[in-house]
């Protein structure tokens, strides 16, 4: 847990496409897609992070914060994990879906040399992912994204 008593989380290597949905949602969400148990558990009790498994002999170890996903299913997953840990601490599409660093907002000549002519001109609000640089701005696809993460918050 945060300070502020929000969950930070760590994902293994079963919950790729979770991972990436909860932080849209707002979920401060690290992945480790190929480190061994001992590994996951490390970090989870470093970084005071819940781990999210499907593995339930990870999830029945002693000392570990763990939170056993049992679906298979992505809307029945977030339903697990908000139902366990409560709704997401941040709101929707502030954090960067591939590295989980926080969003910060980009003046249009901030990002002039890092996006397309057409997206420059078509668009005048962008986000900086603080951690890895990525660019985003609401393109079409983003209406989609709204809609599931709509659809997962009404779970």
């Amino acid at each position: 847990m945060m300070d502020d008593g929000s969950p930070r989380l760590l994902a293994d290597g079963m919950l790729g496409r979770l991972t990436k949905w909860l932080r849209l949602l707002g979920y401060d969400t690290a992945y480790e897609n190929d480190a061994t148990d001992h590994e996951l558990a490390r970090r989870a009790r470093a970084e005071g992070r819940v781990l999210l498994t499907r593995d339930r002999e990870l999830a029945a170890r002693r000392s570990l914060e763990t939170l056993l996903i049992r679906s298979e299913q992505l809307e029945e997953q977030v339903d697990e994990v908000q139902e366990a840990l409560g709704p997401p601490p941040a709101p929707s599409l502030s954090r960067c879906s591939v590295c989980n660093g926080t969003l910060d907002d980009a003046s249009p000549d901030d990002v002039a040399d890092h996006v397309p002519p057409y997206v420059l001109r078509a668009h005048d609000h962008f986000r900086r992912c603080t951690r890895c640089g990525k660019i985003y701005w609401s393109g079409s696809h983003v209406e989609a994204m709204v809609e599931e993460l709509d659809r997962f918050s009404r779970s």
